[in-house]
């Protein structure tokens, strides 16, 4: 065997010890199952996700009971809940339920930019309400399973204080929800059609929505308390 130089043999023995004790990533990337669905929520803590424009902390008014993320309207550190990732060509499904009057919201492709206050200036919203006693009832298009005041859903939602199991569909432009089962709303992005659907609702004063192709997913916190759970994502 060759003899090394004291420099080099010393320079390799550090390189060992570095690439044994450094960890990687992967131990903390989410495992993909045999279909290519990953959680996004592992039913105890809120690794994953942050508060909107709040860094990578999660204030305490989101927190973990019985197995879901619970927002406690009474708490410090209120704002949307995002995932740190952004998603582009997607399936994601989970469940939902919201206190009785409550409202809250599923948006997607939101910009995480301190510019924009709220992420629905930017982002795309499937409602969650309590159809029956919420305040923000009135419109079909403002109801559960909708696109928010743009398109009503086909279905009912579930009663408050019950689980309502979603999936939302996001594939090169076509967006399409559906809840408990059923198709809600079926729309393509982005082209002539949804130009004028845009311009026909109140997100026609916001120059920024529905511009991103690409962003974060929030839970929103409209101040009522509300509960997700078993949130799932495929990329496509």
């Amino acid at each position: 065997m060759k003899k090394l130089l004291p420099g080099i043999a010393a320079l390799l023995f550090c390189n060992t010890v570095f690439a044994q004790t450094v960890p990687t990533t992967t131990a903390t990337t989410p495992a993909k199952d045999k279909k290519g669905w990953v959680s996004l929520f592992d039913g105890k803590t809120t690794t994953g996700w942050h508060t909107y424009n709040k860094g990578q902390q999660v204030g305490d008014a989101w927190t973990v009971t019985d197995g879901a993320l619970s927002l406690n309207p009474g708490a410090e550190g209120r704002g949307d809940l995002v995932t740190d990732k952004e998603y582009e060509n997607y399936e994601l499904t989970l469940q939902w339920k919201i206190a009785e009057g409550g409202n809250s919201g599923i948006i997607f492709d939101v910009n995480e930019d301190p510019k924009y206050s709220y992420s629905f200036l930017t982002g795309i919203e499937m409602q969650v309400l309590d159809d029956v006693k919420a305040e923000d009832n009135k419109k079909d298009n403002h109801l559960a399973g909708s696109l928010y005041d743009i398109i009503a859903p086909s279905k009912k939602a579930k009663p408050a204080g019950e689980w309502n199991t979603i999936k939302i569909r996001q594939k090169d432009g076509q967006l399409t929800f559906w809840m408990n089962g059923s198709k809600t709303v079926n729309v393509k992005l982005w082209g002539p059609e949804w130009k004028a659907l845009v311009a026909g609702s109140k997100f026609k004063d916001y120059p920024a929505f529905a511009t991103y192709h690409k962003g974060h997913i929030a839970l929103q916190d409209h101040g009522n308390a509300v509960y997700y759970r078993d949130i799932k994502i495929k990329e496509l």
